[in-house]
């Protein structure tokens, strides 16, 4: 139908910490034809390994990104364009644990210390419009992208 990517998101993973449909996410990424992005629950560089070697062409760090940016440091200096960064923002402030935590980090200051630390590409997500079928925070994603300069994805409230 035109789809230039596929976007899966692991949220039993998410909860847990790690992946957990991964049989499924395998089966899914061998019949592809068109690029495949997976996040929810990728904590770890073997597991990043893992993910990518089994057919996904990008993994996306969310919760990981906050709490450990020596992992994100990492991750791109192996995995190069292969990671995106999640920014999940509530108010121009980033959330964690599946939106349930509050960190009072901006989400210019996280994308700024993201990119010193290599990230390429971001995916962004306002969550208090996601799933409400209203327009994007175009204001926020204009601000983030002309602040990076590297690609953003943004995510969710499409309809």
């Amino acid at each position: 139908m035109g789809a230039s990517r596929l976007h899966i998101v692991d949220l039993d993973g998410a909860a847990k910490g790690k992946p957990v449909n991964l049989d499924i996410i395998r089966g899914i990424a061998s019949v592809m034809l068109i690029p495949t992005q997976l996040g929810g629950g990728l904590r770890d560089i073997d597991t990043i390994q893992q993910i990518l070697t089994m057919g996904i062409e990008r993994v996306i760090l969310s919760t990981i990104a906050v709490e450990n940016p020596k992992l994100v440091e990492e991750a791109c200096k192996r995995f190069n364009d292969y990671i995106i960064i999640s920014i999940d923002a509530r108010d121009g402030l980033i959330a964690t644990h599946r939106w349930q935590k509050e960190t009072g980090v901006t989400t210019l200051q996280f994308a700024e210390n993201m990119t010193r630390l290599g990230a390429k590409r971001f995916i962004y997500t306002d969550i208090t419009r996601d799933g409400t079928l209203t327009e994007p925070n175009f204001s926020a994603i204009a601000e983030l992208i002309h602040n990076t300069k590297v690609p953003v994805i943004a995510a969710g409230w499409i309809a």
